[in-house]
């Protein structure tokens, strides 16, 4: 008895499969015409993909603006509180005639700039995500911080104090502002 050669019958199996294949595919027709689509599920296959893109670049809306709400409030109180902080340091120099004085007023006003500028940093960083009306909020805030810098800058023993506690009240507004809109931690 004669054993199969593995490679002989692997060989003439191949060559079965193709002739078999170009025997089905001979025998076939060719259909004449054009393809068209269906054109109620094309309709309905676009109203679906249209609602998935809305939905999906909707998500990323929401998403990016949690995001940014959350960077920029979760900073706000430490950055506005550094400024608040170095400036009551300073009205109390200014009170009580300290010798640091001028010190204070200059450490008071370079920390509200600073705290205006990484509040404004954050905002410009949000990109539009943070809502109107809460982006308005921190810009009325670095605007405040700003005058009651120049105003703190330009404070002497003799000069008027009303300008410097306009600014004050104006800072402090708008602090209480973004905290009373930022959501409660």
């Amino acid at each position: 008895m004669k054993v199969l050669d593995p490679r002989r019958f692997g060989l003439v199996c191949a060559a079965a499969a193709v002739v078999a294949g170009l025997t089905v595919a001979g025998c076939a027709e060719t259909l004449e015409g054009t393809a068209t689509p269906n054109a109620a599920e094309l309709s309905s296959y676009k109203t679906e993909a249209a609602a998935s893109s809305a939905a999906a670049t909707s998500s990323r809306r929401a998403a990016a603006q949690a995001q940014a709400i959350s960077e920029n409030c979760a900073q706000f109180p430490t950055t506005s509180g550094l400024g608040v902080k170095a400036y009551n340091d300073f009205v109390d120099a200014h009170d009580s005639n300290a010798p640091d004085y001028a010190a204070k007023r200059d450490a008071a006003s370079t920390t509200l700039e600073d705290a205006a500028t990484k509040v404004e940093t954050g905002v410009t960083a949000a990109a539009g995500a943070l809502p109107d009306d809460l982006a308005a909020k921190f810009s009325e805030y670095v605007t405040g911080a700003r005058a009651l810098a120049a105003e703190t800058r330009r404070m002497t023993y003799t000069a008027q104090v009303g300008p410097l506690n306009d600014a004050s009240k104006r800072v402090n507004d708008a602090r209480n502002a973004v905290r009373e809109t930022c959501p409660k931690r």
